[in-house]
């Protein structure tokens, strides 16, 4: 009989450990990605490459992405398509030495002298659709005119966030500005980047709360010109990349077929942002 209770015993706690990890993924593959930090980084970078650097630094607690499984964090490539008034800095990496996968895009536009938008847009492979984020009009410090020498944003009025203060916009605007495009590549890295093991996505949810109030998710592009200037040039892998919890995992060979394969439902909801 104590056999037989201890055997349940192990049965119940080999099911409940099983939910638990399962539960430990995210909702999609992109969520193990900040979109709220990325853009708190890069409205603090002095410069694009200062931004690249910051991504890969643990201790921002930006990234928790392992696209291709080797149980190690993705370094961070940054790259500036620069068209007219718009610039759109894409952050990618590299599963392999060809195959490249984009994770977002931040969408910035001058709109008149002194005046600029953003958005942040988490790549439709990694994130649910239509995954876009901007500053907050409330956001916490943010001045009312450009006089005040400061890096916070300028509330227009309670919809749209003028960032020409953003030290990174005032960067990528200046006269002499030179597109940056990472010169890293797959197991070419920098010599002070040290990769490490990704966590379990709940602690990583919980290291965006320093982020998330000052951002918010909306329903649009803030930029539309990221259909003409970014949409052909758009990076997708053909390795295992989306991953949505309980759904479908999506595999692409290099001939473009797609096979889906469906996986086990776990119960709980989604987490908001």
């Amino acid at each position: 009989m104590r056999k037989n209770i201890a055997f349940l015993l192990l049965v119940v706690l080999g099911i409940t450990t099983a939910f638990g990890q399962q539960d430990n993924r995210p909702e999609n593959t992109g969520d193990d990605f900040s979109l709220e930090g990325a853009l708190e980084l890069f409205k603090n970078a002095n410069s694009l490459e200062e931004f690249e650097k910051s991504l890969n630094q643990e201790n921002n607690q930006v990234n928790n992405l392992d696209l291709n499984g080797d149980g190690e964090i993705d370094y961070i490539n940054v790259e500036d398509i620069h068209e007219n008034d718009t610039h759109i800095i894409v952050m990618s990496t590299y599963l392999d030495a060809t195959e490249k996968q984009d994770i977002a895009i931040i969408a910035l536009e001058k709109t008149g002298t002194d005046k600029a938008v953003l958005h942040i847009e988490g790549d439709e492979d990694l994130f649910a659709q239509n995954t876009i984020v901007e500053p907050n009009g409330e956001e916490k410090g943010a001045v009312q005119n450009l006089k005040t020498a400061s890096n916070v944003a300028v509330v227009e009025n309670s919809s749209v966030v003028n960032v020409w203060l953003w030290p990174s916009v005032r960067y990528l605007y200046a006269p002499r500005y030179v597109v940056w495009v990472s010169p890293y590549r797959w197991r070419n890295y920098p010599r002070w980047w040290k990769p490490w093991r990704p966590v379990a996505h709940p602690v990583f949810y919980n290291y965006g709360v320093r982020y998330r109030p000052h951002y918010r998710v909306v329903p649009a592009r803030r930029v539309v010109a990221v259909r003409t200037v970014y949409a052909p040039r758009r990076h997708s892998s053909t390795l295992v990349v989306h991953n949505r919890r309980g759904t479908t995992v999506i595999h692409k060979n290099k001939r473009g077929t797609v096979k889906s394969v469906k996986v086990k439902q776990t119960r709980g909801k989604a987490r908001r942002r």
